[in-house]
């Protein structure tokens, strides 16, 4: 009996990058995104899923890596997936646990989509990942609302106490900000003032991601 091999076929895939600095509104827009294309089939990368793993490291010592540098991540894998949805073919995405700075064992299944959503603070960083964007999002906010907004989430859903966000906030998050995050604002093809919270902006986005997934 001869033998059976799946073929791949690439599709047209449009991926959107939604980039910003910590509590900037992504999720926010992100969500936006995920309800406006749903009958496109929308498939969305979190950055943070790819946190390297620590294994070697006690859990003491993982509380004190700077998760905000580029090195932190593991993009080689990202980039990987991206192209490999691309080409029509699902992946496995890693799972990280925020409540003990490591990934899990867990992995979470993806299958291809017409449109691919990949949001985090670093993702136009690196060359490599935007180049794979076909649209490329900052969203940009006031430095206060997003520490506000980063001690609510890490406080209330990710069991830290609020001495420990402003202490990773001041010694790694707002100088990578500064460094990394901030710079990376050039490369965006649109520039939305607190992401998913401005209506406006957000629906002509939309309609703009629409024209381009028509042709």
């Amino acid at each position: 009996m001869t033998p059976y091999f799946k073929s791949y076929i690439a599709m047209n895939v449009t991926v959107i990058g939604v980039a910003g600095g910590t509590g900037s509104g992504k999720s926010t827009l992100v969500k936006r995104l995920q309800e406006a294309f749903r009958d496109d089939d929308v498939a969305t990368l979190c950055h943070d899923f790819y946190y390297k793993a620590h294994p070697e490291l006690t859990y003491e010592q993982r509380t004190k890596l700077n998760y905000d540098h580029p090195a932190a991540f593991d993009t080689d894998m990202l980039v990987e997936h991206i192209r490999t949805l691309k080409s029509n073919v699902p992946i496995k995405h890693p799972v990280y646990s925020f409540v003990e700075h490591n990934r899990t064992d867990e992995s979470v299944a993806v299958m291809p989509s017409k449109v691919i959503i990949v949001d985090g603070i670093l993702i136009f960083e690196n060359k490599e990942l935007r180049d794979l964007m076909d649209i490329k999002v900052f969203v940009d906010t006031d430095a206060d609302v997003r520490l506000a907004r980063r001690i609510l989430r890490d406080v209330c859903e990710r069991g830290r106490t609020m001495q420990s966000v402003i202490d990773q906030y001041t010694t790694t998050v707002k100088p990578m900000h500064e460094e990394f995050v901030e710079p990376s604002k050039k490369y965006a093809d649109v520039i939305i003032p607190e992401g998913g919270f401005n209506s406006v902006a957000v629906s002509m986005l939309i309609e703009n991601i629409r024209s381009l997934i028509s042709r």
